[in-house]
C-alpha cells in the first residue's frame, strides 16, 4: 500500500529551500518548504495576489480579459468578495448536494462497468466533474455537455485561446439571462449580490465565473483519475479501503496530498524583497510550490509514500491562509463519492493502458497523473453457492 511519489524538488528543498523557475521573461524563486510556504501564503503584504492575470504560472493575459475573483485580490477587498460567495460554495457539504453527486457518480460508474474498458480521464472523470459542476452552479445537468466539449482544461491545449473566448461569451449570455430574471443559481446569486451597497459590475461577475470554470475543472478531473489509477495499480490499497469504508476520508486527503495536480501559483512582491538569498525586484513574482510543500519530509513521515490512513495530514493542496480554495468542499465531496462507490460496486480494477501526463518546464519535470488511463472495471465476485453434500444411498 505504498509507492514512491515523484519529487523533483527534494534536493533543493532539503539544501536551500528554494529553486529558480525560468518563466522565460522572468526568473521566479520557488518557495519549497512547508512552513515557509504557509508563512508566505498568509503574508499578503509581502507576497500579494493583487496582480490581475499574474497569479497563475504562466500568466494568462492572453487568455482572459477579466481579473479572477476573489483569488486575484488581497484583504480587505478579498475578504469582502469571498464573503459574497462562500455560503454558495459551502452547499457542497449539504446532504442533498452530496446525494446528487453520488447519484451522478453511480450512473457513470454503472456505464463504465457495462463496457469492457473505459478511458478514465475523458470518459469518467471529465463527465463526472462537468456534471457535478452543474450541481454546484445550480443549472440543468444538460449544460454539462457543453463543459465536456471544452475538455479537461478550458484554457490550456491546442484550442485554448478559442475556448477562452467561447467561455467569456457563454458566461456573458448566462449573466444576460440572470439579469433579466435572476434565480437562485450561481449567476442569479451574483446578479442579486451587493458589495458595499452597490451591485457587482459585469466585469466582477465575470471574474467570479471565470475562476469557477478555469480554476476547478482540471484539478478535480486529474485528482479523480489519479486516485482511480492508483487503486487499479495497487489492489492491496483498494482492498484496504473496501475492508473499512471509514478509511475513505483519510484516503481522500492523502490522494490530494500525494498527487497535487497544481504544482505552483505565484504572488507578486510590491517592494523589493529576498527569498533565501535570491533577490526579487519590486513587481517581481515569487512561486508558492504546493507540490514540494506537500512532500516536505520534516512535516510528513515517509513523505514519498502513499499512506491511505495518514493522519494528521496538513497538506496544502487547497492552499493556505486567506486564499484557501473556495472549491475545496466540492472537490472533497466528489472524491469521497468516487471512492465510496468504487468500494461498494467494484470488485477489481485493472489498468489496460496508460499514458503518463508530465509537466515539462525549463526548470523541472514533474509527473502529473495521466493523459489517458484505460481501465477495466469488474463487479464483485458473488459468494459461491454451497454445493449439496454427496452421500451414498443407504
Amino acid at each position: 500500500m505504498m509507492t514512491e511519489i515523484p519529487d523533483p524538488f527534494r534536493d533543493d528543498r532539503q539544501n536551500s529551500g528554494v529553486r529558480l523557475f525560468d518563466a522565460g521573461d522572468e526568473a521566479i524563486p520557488m518557495i519549497l518548504r512547508h512552513a515557509e510556504l504557509r508563512q508566505a501564503a498568509k503574508d499578503w503584504q509581502t507576497y500579494s495576489s493583487d496582480a490581475p492575470f499574474r497569479v497563475p504560472i504562466p500568466s494568462e493575459e492572453h487568455l482572459r480579459s477579466v481579473r479572477q475573483l476573489p483569488i486575484e485580490t488581497d484583504p480587505p477587498e478579498h475578504t469582502d468578495y469571498r464573503t459574497l460567495v462562500e455560503p454558495f460554495f459551502l452547499r457542497a457539504k449539504q446532504p442533498a448536494f452530496v446525494a446528487r453527486v453520488e447519484e451522478i457518480t453511480a450512473r457513470l460508474l454503472d456505464e463504465a462497468m457495462g463496457r469492457d474498458t473505459v478511458e478514465v480521464v475523458s470518459e469518467f472523470a471529465l463527465p463526472l466533474q462537468s456534471r457535478a459542476l452543474t450541481v454546484l452552479l445550480g443549472v440543468a445537468e444538460a449544460e454539462a455537455e457543453r463543459f465536456i466539449a471544452w475538455g479537461v482544461h478550458v484554457f490550456h491545449g491546442e484550442h485554448g485561446q478559442q475556448q477562452a473566448r467561447e467561455l467569456e461569451a457563454y458566461l456573458g449570455a448566462e449573466f444576460d439571462r440572470a439579469e433579466a430574471n435572476p434565480g437562485d443559481d450561481f449567476y442569479g446569486v451574483l446578479t442579486k449580490a451587493t458589495l458595499q451597497g452597490r451591485p457587482l459590475s459585469r466585469e466582477e461577475k465575470l471574474g467570479f465565473a471565470n475562476l469557477m470554470f478555469a480554476g476547478g475543472r482540471d484539478t478535480v478531473i486529474h485528482s479523480v483519475a489519479t486516485a482511480v489509477g492508483y487503486l487499479a495499480e495497487h489492489p492491496e490499497a483498494f482492498a484496504f479501503l473496501r475492508d473499512d469504508p471509514g478509511r475513505i476520508v483519510h484516503a481522500s486527503e492523502e490522494f490530494f496530498r500525494a498527487f497535487m495536480p497544481l504544482t505552483q501559483i505565484s504572488r507578486t512582491c510590491p517592494v523589493e524583497t529576498e527569498v533565501h538569498g535570491m533577490p526579487v525586484p519590486a513587481g517581481g513574482r515569487v512561486s508558492l510550490c504546493w507540490a514540494s510543500a506537500n512532500l516536505d519530509e520534516t512535516v510528513f513521515e515517509a513523505a514519498d509514500e502513499v499512506r491511505l490512513d495518514r493522519r494528521p495530514n496538513p497538506h496544502v493542496s487547497f492552499g493556505f491562509g486567506p486564499h484557501l480554495c473556495l472549491g475545496a468542499a466540492h472537490a472533497r465531496t466528489v472524491m469521497k463519492a468516487v471512492l465510496r462507490l468504487l468500494c461498494e460496486r467494484v470488485g477489481q480494477m485493472r489498468v489496460v493502458a496508460a499514458r503518463d501526463r508530465v509537466e515539462q518546464t525549463a526548470s523541472y519535470e514533474r509527473p502529473l497523473g495521466y493523459e489517458s488511463l484505460e481501465v477495466a472495471f469488474e463487479p464483485p465476485v458473488s459468494p459461491r453457492a454451497e454445493r449439496p453434500s454427496l452421500q451414498r444411498p443407504s
